[in-house]
């Protein structure tokens, strides 16, 4: 075996800005794990899952509407009204989702007033109408 203080022949390679960035956050992150990382781009593989997703939802809360508007027509309640107050309840599920699927795929970029906002409004909306539309 050889010294240790005698070149071997192997140097680590100097890091350039990107990686020592890079390095800074990791090892800010590893130390106060409460600061947030902000992602401020939305990839496109990101936004084509979070349609699925969406898209998923959206089927399973079809079903759910005709479940509603049958079980309101069992009570007795116009299949007209029912049917109205399942739509509306479709709508309040939807906007809901929507805005938690957007929330989730970049909260720095989706979790504003102007996006949440509209949202919000249309889901306290639908879910008012929802309600009064399901009295017989």
């Amino acid at each position: 075996m050889s010294d240790s203080t005698e070149n071997n022949g192997f140097v680590l390679p100097q890091a350039d800005d990107k990686t020592q960035a890079e390095t800074a956050v990791a090892t800010q992150t590893a130390e106060n794990p409460t600061l947030p990382i902000i992602q401020e781009e939305t990839e496109s593989r990101d936004l084509m899952i979070a349609g699925g997703i969406i898209l998923v939802l959206l089927i399973a809360f079809f079903f759910a509407k005709r479940g509603f508007t049958n079980s309101l027509v069992k009570k007795r309640v116009s299949p007209g009204k029912a049917s109205t107050a399942g739509w509306w309840l479709f709508i309040f599920l939807a906007s809901v989702a929507i805005g938690a699927v957007l929330a989730a795929v970049n909260p720095a970029k989706f979790l504003s007033l102007l996006i949440l906002g509209p949202l919000g409004v249309v889901a306290l909306v639908s879910a008012i109408l929802a309600f009064t539309s399901s009295r017989a």
